[in-house]
């Protein structure tokens, strides 16, 4: 057991190492910071939600620095667009914290959180999990056609010339409204700051479905804007003596490994793909989130954690598999 002095918990350390490379897989595959899942299962795993939060926050800022890099690398990231949502979600960040704090003071943090993080994980896997199954029906020719093709809220999005307008070209977004940026990036920094996630598993949604960004683009600019907007929440709750170094420090060195393979895996598997991996694990968090409501920490933790096992070793599988068939067809040319 590793004992965490400023928390005042006793947790596992492998099981901390294990889940920070877990979660590194899946936040390097799906662009978050993979919080959705380590909130609750520090939670679940004996810390005090508050410091659940902030220690969250503090993992995610480190992991997110290495996964930014990599993402840069591969030319998935819109630095601007990036950038501008990471600062104003600094502010959105500040409000979620007083919130947080306000309710631990009353004694409400714990069930209020998890109830929130139930509607949001819930509503978002299923719409991504009902995306996808409309998306199989498809015949192979409009396949191709809705992976670039951006939805309807974003064209309508795109329609709201409220000025002064801005333009991303990494990303392909042009000429739209910047008071629709500041919406979506102070309310993202809020929901950040109150659950005590990097805001990935809302930003990437909002960047695919309300901005029209393809969905590799996306993953890698809500890397980008999570090192931001976390320097920050690091920074506030660090002073509020909420983050717990040794339990950060500890996931942060299972993650560093588990990011080169999720970052990897996007550069061959389809956009529409991530989406259905993503929402299943939505769904599955939820799942746990509930378990935890319902007094049944034990069965959420085995289900929290398998879960982003079997997700990973999947991602791994078909990571190793794309690159197998890669080399084999580069020694069948070399042959020819």
């Amino acid at each position: 057991m590793l004992h965490l002095p400023i928390a005042n918990a006793d947790v596992n350390g492998l099981v901390l190492l294990m889940l920070g490379f877990f979660v590194g897989v899946l936040g390097g595959f799906f662009g978050t910071g993979g919080a959705f899942i380590i909130t609750p299962s520090l939670n679940i795993f004996g810390f005090p939600m508050a410091f659940a939060i902030g220690t969250d926050i503090a993992h995610i800022f480190g992991k997110s620095i290495v996964a930014s890099f990599k993402h840069a690398l591969l030319r998935h990231v819109d630095f601007k667009l990036g950038l501008i949502m990471g600062l104003l979600g600094m502010y959105g960040v500040s409000l979620g914290k007083q919130a947080i704090l306000y309710l631990e003071k009353i004694g409400q943090v714990g069930p209020t959180v998890r109830i929130i993080y139930i509607v949001l994980l819930f509503s978002l896997g299923l719409f991504m999990i009902k995306e996808y199954y409309q998306y199989s029906q498809l015949s192979e020719a409009q396949k191709e056609n809705a992976e670039i093709k951006p939805s309807k809220i974003a064209l309508w999005i795109r329609g709201l010339q409220l000025k002064p307008l801005v333009s991303f070209s990494s990303s392909g977004v042009q000429n739209i409204s910047l008071w629709v940026i500041v919406l979506l990036s102070v309310s993202i920094g809020f929901i950040s700051g109150f659950l005590g996630v990097g805001g990935g598993f809302v930003r990437v949604p909002i960047l695919i479905y309300f901005l029209g960004l393809p969905t590799v683009m996306a993953v890698g600019t809500d890397l980008f804007a999570l090192l931001i907007t976390n320097s920050w929440g690091t920074y506030i709750y660090a002073m509020s003596g909420k983050v717990e170094l040794v339990g950060a420090l500890v996931m942060l060195v299972g993650a560093a490994v588990g990011i080169q393979i999720g970052s990897a895996a996007t550069a061959y598997v389809r956009g529409m793909k991530i989406r259905l991996y993503f929402g299943i694990t939505l769904f599955l968090a939820g799942v746990a989130v509930v378990l935890r409501h319902l007094l049944m920490p034990t069965l959420a933790g085995y289900l929290m954690l398998s879960s982003a096992a079997i997700l990973s070793c999947l991602i791994m599988f078909m990571l190793f598999r794309a690159v197998a068939e890669e080399r084999y067809r580069e020694y069948n040319k070399k042959r020819a």
